[in-house]
């Protein structure tokens, strides 16, 4: 680990935005960094001085501008900018760079042919749609729901009911009924807009009995608005209003209510395996400067480029992939499956629409490679500069294959955050190299530590992820959360005044960083804690092995416990006592003796979130007795029939340790 695979240019302090950055707080500050550690250091000691010179540089249209920056600094509670004025959907409207007749919205799809709209005509249908809503009785604190895919109109709403002060709450349509019933009868929605269904690869989807269960289950509904998407020629649900009604010609101007810096924006939600998913609020001002930020010094984007991210409206990063136009950038929506007709689809589409951004899941990319796949033999990748990874930590090998077949010229940045913060806190950066199996730097303004057991920073040794300072994209709270008791359980209760993440970090010499999985998934045997992510990495590296799940069982007496590790193998291979040896010894040389699982056994499938996530966890109350409706919430998996396998095993083990494999 730790091979440089790319070098920033010699010019690229001449040719980036974080230059530019640099080169603006040399002139209206005073300020001058050597490098990007210097520039971390500063945005992460002085948080007035560098938040204050985000809003600035990048010229934040505000109604009332701000005096003060950061109220208080405790976590949590901290309060930014908090005599300012703003509306978020009016940044991002301002497309800078932007002409009117630019294309910054480019939607592609299996459900239609594709749509292009300029930086005139997405302001048009804002205006629209906003009156539409102003029609319907929305005000400022108001919900609108959308049951929508990763398609303009869900894109419109957002920006619509933003410019109104009202609230928005996306579910992507393959949630089922009760994972969407679970998240917004939280937030009691008045406005429902809803597909009639979509097309996954050649497959048709038919949602209309979803949408009927879902307004049925949702008494605060006011309105319905049905969009033809699947059948254009559909009309909408008995007692609903068309998409095209909704946005009716109007005379009405588009105008943007001002609304203080932490007024709710939308709500976005944990998985919920366990339990209600948390509704998290987030912010008009910390969304803003946070994307901005990470957008424009991170990702490098500006008006002359074409970004894409592979997600669903159901994951955080269709939130940040859509404020691309507030730094100038054309947003590239893709809705449907990715590997229809083949894993290269997405490459192809790529070339198609001109992207320079390209950015997936670190899944995807394994998946590609573990195919033989050869993007730049199948795509002209030529405007491609950039490649972002998250979802998963991406290891070594996924990016030398990116290097090797994807382009050598362009940054691979792989980076991880969350939905609690709707960004990402550890990512790249122009300025500096990419190192293989490294996430490149902290992000600025992010003050990401790795704690040991004892609570203290460590350099060059796994430990807690935690935040040490606020950042403005922090939850504004959880929604009907009142005092605040549950959103501090979540982050603070561990450490008081420290946000506690929930993941394994090591951050090196460098400031290069490296997650190993969940800190509550950890494998901790014979004292010696181990990530599940390099585990997966080496299993899964095996042609015979499509995907695993790996859970320890700890002995009460302090002994070593037990390691079991579920395999899900390639179409017609059996488990056999010769692939257990070359699992087996494959962790053994990769990673250590102790990384050796006591039993393997083979599974149809993994448990995943509807975000694709694996459920260590639940997996490991089942093995330890928890009945599945208690470990897990079906309705937010993606496959919920996965977990009777696990909880017929753990009833065999418990009659008789010489079980047969589960189903």
């Amino acid at each position: 680990m730790g091979d440089v695979l790319w070098t920033p240019p010699a010019d690229v302090r001449e040719r980036s935005r974080i230059g530019s950055y640099l080169r603006w707080l040399r002139e209206h500050r005073g300020l001058d960094f050597t490098d990007y550690d210097a520039l971390w250091r500063w945005s992460v000691t002085d948080l007035d001085a560098f938040w204050r010179s985000i809003w600035d540089h990048f010229e934040v249209v505000a109604h009332t501008p701000p005096t003060a920056t950061l109220d208080d600094p405790a976590m949590p509670g901290a309060r930014w900018f908090p005599d300012a004025t703003l509306n978020y959907a009016e940044n991002v409207l301002r497309m800078p760079g932007r002409a009117d007749d630019d294309p910054v919205v480019v939607a592609h799809g299996q459900t239609r042919p594709p749509v292009t709209l300029t930086a005139a005509q997405l302001r048009e249908q804002v205006r629209r749609v906003a009156a539409g809503l102003r029609r319907l009785g929305v005000t400022a604190g108001d919900r609108v729901a959308a049951y929508a895919p990763n398609i303009p109109e869900t894109y419109v709403l957002l920006l619509a009911t933003s410019s109104l002060g009202a609230i928005f709450s996306s579910c992507a349509p393959e949630f089922g009924t009760r994972s969407v019933t679970d998240r917004w009868q939280q937030i009691e929605p008045k406005v429902l807009v809803a597909v009639d269904g979509y097309r996954y690869g050649d497959k048709p989807v038919d949602r209309r009995a979803e949408v009927a269960a879902i307004r049925a289950a949702l008494p605060s509904l006011t309105h319905t608005v049905g969009i033809a998407y699947l059948d254009p020629a559909g009309a909408p649900p008995a007692g609903a209003l068309a998409w095209d009604e909704l946005a009716a010609a109007t005379d009405e101007p588009l105008t943007f209510a001002p609304v203080p810096f932490d007024h709710p924006l939308y709500v976005l939600y944990s998985s919920g395996t366990t339990g209600l998913p948390k509704p998290i609020v987030h912010g008009h001002g910390g969304i803003l400067l946070e994307h901005l930020k990470m957008l424009a010094l991170h990702h490098d984007l500006g008006p002359t480029d074409r970004f894409f991210w592979f997600t669903t409206t159901g994951w955080m990063m269709w939130n940040f992939l859509v404020s691309g136009p507030a730094v100038g950038a054309t947003i590239v929506l893709f809705d449907g499956n990715p590997g229809h007709p083949d894993l290269g689809a997405l490459w192809r589409l790529a070339e198609e629409t001109g992207t320079t951004y390209f950015g997936t899941s670190a899944p995807f990319l394994l998946a590609c490679r573990k195919a033989g796949l050869v993007p730049r033999e199948i795509a002209d990748l030529s405007a491609l500069r950039g490649v972002g990874s998250t979802g998963a930590p991406l290891p070594a090998e996924g990016f030398a294959w990116v290097y090797e077949t994807v382009g050598d010229g362009l940054q691979l940045q792989s980076l991880s955050g969350g939905t609690d913060v709707c960004t990402g806190f550890v990512g790249g950066v122009p300025l500096l190299p990419v190192h293989a199996g490294e996430i490149t730097c902290r992000a600025l303004g992010a003050k990401v530590e790795a704690r040991s057991a004892d609570g203290s920073p460590v350099i060059g040794e796994l430990g807690e992820l935690v935040i040490t300072a606020p950042m403005p994209s922090m939850p504004v709270g959880f929604w009907n959360d009142p005092d605040g008791r549950r959103y501090r359980e979540a982050y603070f209760e561990v450490y008081p005044g420290v946000w506690r993440h929930g993941d394994w970090i090591t951050i090196n010499s460098r400031g290069g960083c490296v997650i190993t999985g969940r800190s509550d998934a950890t494998l901790n045997r014979g004292g010696v804690r181990l990530g599940t992510a390099e585990f997966y990495s080496v299993v899964e590296g095996l042609d015979e092995v499509v995907d695993s799940v790996v859970v320890h069982l700890e002995d009460d007496e302090g002994g070593a416990g037990e390691l079991l590790l579920f395999v899900v193998l390639a179409e017609g291979r059996e488990l056999d006592d010769a692939l257990r040896k070359k699992i087996s010894r494959e962790l053994r040389t990769a990673l250590s003796p102790r990384h050796v699982p006591d039993e393997i056994h083979q599974v149809r499938a993994v448990p995943r979130t509807l975000s694709a996530k694996k459920l260590e966890v639940p997996v490991k109350k089942i093995l330890t007795g928890t009945p599945v409706d208690r470990a897990a919430a079906k309705g937010a998996l993606a496959n919920p029939d996965s977990l009777t396998a696990f909880a017929a095993f753990a009833q065999r083990r418990a009659t008789d340790q010489d079980t047969p494999t589960p189903a």
